[in-house]
């Protein structure tokens, strides 16, 4: 056989096993979710995804993983803040999917409440959204895979919160901390198994698309602009920023990554986010 002939081979072997891959997101129909969806589906995965409320930009979802990417797309409602829907829908996502190589973790809601007002509801809320549901789900995939020998990868998003505090936002951020600093205890119980888990931490991310920025919400076109000009690479970050680095750590490229928080951000909390502008040509410094 020619090298040429082997190297077309190669490829095709590559793009079958690409295509094989399977992975669940959950919160996929909008923002960040959605964006890695589709670079999921890009890069040649079969895709499962959990929505909560908005069935419509579910379907428009899968509509445009099937008509540009040809591959599996389905999705399930699921509401995280209720105990046990985590494991409900991983197992009829694993159903669909016929197996599991990835699992994103993204589905959660910011809510900010100071100490002195925090409603016990609120804690409530937060804590099971954005932190117990993420090691239920964390769990049942860990399991699986352990179960079928599969040496998969775990990826979660957080938030830039978990590292720097700001005013009312003590329960969101303190459920991303906790969470950066247990996958870092979860990659030594899951690397024996080949199985690696690592978080990506957004800063500020403009979560609309420019279409859904229209009538009452156009002024925060203005606010995007103004707030991105304070990020010191100059703009606001995309769920495409976001669903690349997961992509990544999910891919055979970071198979020696496990355990760690990347932080994507456009370097917002190097020098802090700012509280009022120190000059014109400081945008970003914070007294």
């Amino acid at each position: 056989m020619t090298e040429e002939k082997k190297t077309i081979v190669t490829e095709e072997k590559r793009t079958i096993a690409a295509g094989e891959k399977k992975a669940i997101v959950t919160g996929g129909s909008r923002g960040i979710g959605r964006g890695i969806v589709l670079e999921l589906a890009a890069r040649g995965y079969q895709v499962v995804f959990s929505y909560n409320t908005d069935q419509g930009a579910a379907e428009k979802v899968t509509e445009e993983v099937r008509s540009k990417y040809h591959r599996k797309c389905t999705f399930f409602q699921a509401s995280f803040q209720n105990k046990g829907a985590g494991e409900e829908f991983f197992h009829k996502a694993v159903d669909c999917l016929g197996g599991l190589d990835v699992l994103v973790n993204n589905a959660g809601v910011t809510r900010f409440e100071s100490l002195t007002e925090l409603k016990a509801e609120t804690l409530e809320f937060l804590v099971q959204l954005d932190f117990m549901n993420y090691i239920r789900m964390m769990q049942s995939a860990a399991c699986y895979m352990k179960e079928h020998g599969i040496r998969g990868s775990i990826v979660n998003i957080t938030s830039s919160r978990g590292e720097r505090a700001y005013p009312g936002d003590g329960i969101y951020g303190g459920c991303k901390a906790a969470l950066n600093r247990a996958i870092e205890s979860f990659a030594l119980d899951l690397a024996p198994y080949g199985i690696r888990v690592n978080n990506v931490a957004p800063g500020s991310i403009q979560v609309r698309q420019p279409e859904e920025l229209s009538g009452k919400r156009s002024f925060m076109i203005e606010v995007y602009r103004q707030l991105g000009q304070k990020v010191p690479l100059g703009r606001m970050g995309t769920p495409e920023d976001i669903a690349k680095a997961a992509a990544f750590l999910a891919s055979e490229d970071a198979s020696y990554i496990t355990g760690v928080t990347l932080r994507v951000d456009g370097g917002l909390i190097l020098p802090g986010m700012p509280e009022r502008q120190v000059d014109a040509n400081s945008p970003w410094g914070q007294y």
